[in-house]
């Protein structure tokens, strides 16, 4: 019984939580100081949801919009984590870690085309039909 309320006792308790949340703050900080690509994904994203509020989208087309940036995002993380382990493992020029980085950064190529189309999807249409609007109004 005892071991049981110490297991009980091990899950609840939230000081580990709360450092994995400052750990995962500093990381997401480093990246948004020393990464330019960071930057641009928060900006075209920030961009994308104004663009979004703006044109009256649809729930299911806000969250379209979010999962498609996070997606980026998540890539790009991953992506520069990559890079950083294998510059810790070798600074020779390696093939191998070369196409090992190439497949991380075609991760975000996909994962970016993917939210530019779901974005021309999304956007177009409503863009289109705005124009028209104005030239219809003049």
């Amino acid at each position: 019984m005892a071991q049981k309320n110490r297991i009980l006792r091990n899950i609840f308790r939230f000081t580990g939580f709360w450092t994995s949340m400052r750990l995962a703050v500093n990381g997401i900080a480093y990246l948004f100081v020393y990464h330019r690509n960071m930057r641009i994904i928060f900006l075209c994203g920030i961009t994308a949801a104004l663009a979004g509020v703006y044109l009256r989208l649809r729930g299911i087309e806000l969250a379209a919009l979010c999962i498609s940036v996070t997606l980026v995002f998540i890539a790009e993380i991953f992506n520069t984590a990559v890079e950083i382990m294998l510059d810790m493992t070798t600074r020779k020029y390696h093939t191998l870690v070369k196409l090992v980085k190439d497949i991380s950064a075609a991760v975000v190529l996909v994962a970016s085309v993917n939210s530019v189309a779901v974005g021309v999807i999304i956007f177009l249409p409503r863009i289109i039909a705005k124009l028209k609007a104005l030239s219809s109004g003049i």
